[in-house]
């Protein structure tokens, strides 16, 4: 595994290691954490908001994670499970939710490795394996769901390192920022709809873990390939909807959104528009945040195959309300 350049270029950017040519855990108190978690409560004690902000604190250290968090953050994760919600719901949540997500976290190391096994078939003579797609380099990523699962649940626990994200103008992707925003009062006061937006999905995952793949693509339009003025093709037929949203379309739409550089917008902190919407309705575009840094007004990025977890309504932190579904939605 060390010898690939692919790997190389994102591994900085992961909790795991390089071990005996595997990648793994870099600590066993760590292990010891998510073997206990995945027994439920009962082993782990982590019954409560404020039991699984000492955790996920536990947990950073083992990683010696010093790197910076949302000084709020882990009284966010205790104010959302021990205060804005049902007694029945925290149970689900403690009882079901987490240890599926430890699990999950536990199998990271083999999910990844398989990845980087697979992505050398996936497309005859292209690579499509994790990494970094920075700026001025066009490729593709294919992710499995079930390996999105993992990279989320590293998200949930804050367990990336944040050191030199910026500088390699990568966007945050801890939850440390939207579980901090609950402290705040006023606009903040419909985060917590996001957030239920993400517990939706973990649940979802706890129960079943689609099969499918979800692919992310840098496009790089030259300057010099001046297409536009040169081109004599006719634009294609237009239609215009006064009502309904692109997500409810009966045909699958190709979607676009302009709204910012950066992958995601502000979905982890408190954005709460067209992309930040998307992608908590949509939770496995979060993944393409981790590799896929702020694009140039030549790029693009195009995501096929994200799956819908929930509906909502309303717009912006005063109005946006989440419509949980039990069964899977169109993808």
């Amino acid at each position: 595994m060390e010898k690939r350049e692919d790997l190389e270029t994102i591994l900085p950017f992961l909790p795991l290691k390089i071990h005996d040519s595997s990648l793994s855990w870099p600590s066993s108190h760590l292990l010891d954490v998510l073997e206990a978690m995945t027994k439920g409560p009962s082993q782990s004690r982590v019954d409560s908001g404020q039991t699984l902000s000492d955790s996920i604190s536990n947990m950073r250290q083992a990683l010696s994670l010093t790197c910076y968090l949302c000084s709020s953050a882990l009284e966010g994760y205790a104010l959302f499970f021990d205060e804005r919600m049902s007694k029945e719901e925290s149970s689900i949540r403690f009882n079901e939710v987490l240890p599926s997500m430890a699990c999950l976290l536990l199998r990271f190391p083999s999910l990844l490795e398989l990845h980087y096994l697979n992505s050398e078939n996936l497309i005859n003579g292209i690579e499509t394996g994790l990494r970094v797609l920075g700026p001025k380099k066009a490729g593709i990523v294919f992710l499995s769901q079930e390996l999105i699962g993992a990279l989320l649940s590293c998200s949930f626990f804050c367990l990336f390192p944040v050191d030199n994200r910026g500088s390699n103008h990568l966007p945050n992707i801890n939850f440390d920022k939207l579980f901090g925003s609950l402290v705040d009062t006023g606009q903040n006061e419909k985060q917590e709809d996001k957030i239920k937006c993400l517990i939706h999905y973990f649940q979802r995952l706890s129960s079943s873990t689609s099969p499918g793949f979800v692919s992310f693509e840098r496009k790089i339009l030259s300057f010099e390939q001046d297409i536009w003025s040169k081109s004599t093709i006719n634009l294609c037929p237009v239609e215009v909807h006064t009502s309904g949203l692109i997500e409810d379309h009966c045909v699958e739409p190709l979607e676009v959104d302009f709204a910012n550089k950066y992958l995601g917008g502000g979905a982890l902190r408190k954005g709460c528009v067209q992309e930040e919407i998307r992608f908590m309705i949509n939770p496995e575009l979060i993944a393409g945040m981790l590799f896929l840094p702020a694009m140039e007004v030549t790029e693009s990025i195009e995501i096929v195959g994200a799956e819908r977890f929930s509906h909502y309504e309303g717009y912006i932190l005063y109005t946006f309300e989440l419509y949980i579904h039990r069964e899977p939605l169109k993808r």
